[in-house]
């Protein structure tokens, strides 16, 4: 099975389509003859023979700049705009031309090229700024237990039934994702889950796809890079909660932001929440939390109750457990069955790359590393590890290059709040400065904390031996920003780098004992 890329995940069989039909069904311009496609693609780079390569209009360049590198791979055929045309002139293949940009028809395309515009399996879709992917892998998890084969597109990975292949956006390109999708019919997946991105929203990658119910976790500060404002961040997400784009709706009330959605929503919604200040359809009572995993209650009026635990470390974790277990029953499961089945199995046996992951320490300080990278998620995972701490919560924290600066400073400030030893240092710098992006995040600790013990360490290797060698036995090390890649984004390279492999070598060589059981 080939793995090194996305395209891993396309369908193995297709059915041969024609140009022409491609044609005549969208309403393109042909110039030059027909011949017979077995699949699209919006990347030159990811072009197999028997492809349609769309070149479309981007940020830097138009994808009609790579049409020769397409076609040396075996692309039979291009769709472009007009300007793309232009570009092109003399082509070696037939070249179709849309009316407009080709991505705003890209999904409706790829769905006739892959036959994913009909009998699939029930599609259950995540939004949210945070705990779309723990929501995502929960709803997994759960469907998993009840015995049915499931297909996953999370930022952590994607899977069809048991093949996993590599995720690099939170939600592919359009004909990626349909030719994910037309994999998991191949192995006879009978439930979809998806987590959608709000830029997937905005750039057209879920078009072609209308999800049976679709989520809503929370709205905090982030990709202000892209968005004008928050409002308009907010807007992307909505659109996810239209009759073009859902039939019915689970929203969450943590955040001021689900009652917009509840009211903005074009389908019917059952609203939920963990806060003991708002009225809403499920009601989420946390129970037990420990180091090893948090237990919660889910009530529903008509439904019933069930209390079940998730194997991970935060009441937002219940939260986003408690919105999948509501999403399944608004999908037509029932609560009982769900509930027999939790209790069968001792708790939702999920695993979520990247999001709160322990090191199995036997002699040690607890240590936990996680890949949130927003104010409001280092504020949840800092205030779900105080709970659970005896001794202090010492910090490694960082902020990503060529990303939202304006939530630096905010990361910061809650990062020194939060922590009783905060270690700022580098992580995917790309192509900044990364002692500009420490800087941002130090000078925003320590005028939240003038006090606080606060240290500069850019090398992140360095940084996890300094929190550890701070650490004693009853203390909990928070490693946040920086799990869920096997690698750091440096200028254009992608320096190999093991946040799980840095973490145990550390505590190894401050001699802590690492626990094998686990």
């Amino acid at each position: 099975m080939e793995s090194d890329t996305p395209a891993a995940s396309r369908p193995h069989d297709m059915t041969p389509k024609s140009l022409t039909h491609l044609s005549e069904n969208f309403d393109l311009s042909p110039y030059g003859g027909d011949v017979t496609l077995t699949g699209i693609t919006l990347a030159s780079s990811l072009v197999r023979p028997g492809d349609v390569y769309v070149a479309t209009p981007g940020a830097r360049f138009h994808g009609a700049q790579f049409v020769s590198e397409a076609v040396e791979r075996g692309a039979v055929a291009v769709v472009t705009d007009a300007v793309g045309a232009e570009q092109l002139g003399d082509a070696d293949v037939p070249v179709l031309v849309a009316p407009l940009n080709p991505r705003e028809i890209l999904g409706r395309m790829a769905a006739w090229v892959y036959d994913t515009d009909r009998d699939r399996p029930p599609m259950f879709a995540l939004t949210g700024t945070n705990g779309k992917t723990s929501t995502a892998h929960f709803l997994e998890a759960i469907l998993t237990q009840l015995g049915l084969r499931v297909g996953l597109s999370s930022t952590a990975e994607r899977r069809a039934g048991s093949e996993i292949f590599p995720s690099v956006l939170t939600t592919p390109e359009s004909p990626e994702m349909h030719a994910l999708l037309a994999r998991m019919r191949e192995v006879d997946v009978e439930a979809i889950v998806i987590e959608v991105s709000a830029h997937a929203l905005s750039r057209h990658r879920v078009d072609g796809l209308v999800f049976d119910v679709a989520g809503f976790t929370n709205l905090s500060h982030d990709h202000l890079d892209d968005y004008a404002t928050m409002d308009d961040y907010l807007a992307a997400k909505i659109s996810l909660f239209q009759p073009d784009r859902s039939r019915s709706a689970v929203v969450c009330l943590d955040t001021d932001a689900g009652e917009r959605v509840v009211a903005q929503a074009g389908v019917p919604v059952t609203t939920i929440t963990s806060r003991d200040d708002v009225t809403a359809d499920w009601t989420i009572t946390i129970g037990t939390e420990s180091p090893a995993f948090t237990e919660f209650t889910l009530e529903h009026e008509q439904h019933g109750a069930l209390t079940t635990r998730v194997p991970l470390i935060g009441r937002h974790m219940a939260a986003n457990a408690g919105l999948a277990i509501a999403m399944l029953v608004d999908g037509g499961f029932a609560l009982e069955n769900i509930a027999d089945t939790l209790a069968r199995d001792g708790g939702i046996l999920a695993e979520v790359p990247g999001r709160s992951n322990r090191i199995p320490v036997e002699h040690g300080p607890a240590v936990i590393i996680d890949s949130g990278h927003s104010p409001d998620a280092f504020a949840k995972l800092l205030e779900a590890v105080r709970r659970v701490t005896p001794g202090k919560v010492i910090m490694v924290a960082g902020a990503n290059g060529n990303r939202d600066t304006s939530k630096r400073g905010e990361m910061g400030e809650v990062s020194a709040l939060g922590s009783d030893i905060l270690i700022i240092t580098d992580h995917h710098p790309r192509d900044e400065d990364p002692r500009v992006i420490r800087e941002a995040l130090v000078d925003a600790a320590r005028a939240a904390k003038p006090e606080g013990d606060i240290r500069d360490v850019a090398d992140p290797a360095e940084a996890i031996r300094v929190a550890v060698a701070a650490a004693d036995e009853d203390d909990t090390v928070v490693w946040a920003g920086l799990a869920g890649k096997e690698y750091r984004e440096v200028g254009d390279q992608k320096l190999p780098f093991s946040v799980p492999g840095e973490t145990t070598s550390a505590l190894r060589e401050a001699g802590w004992t690492l626990d094998k059981t686990l």
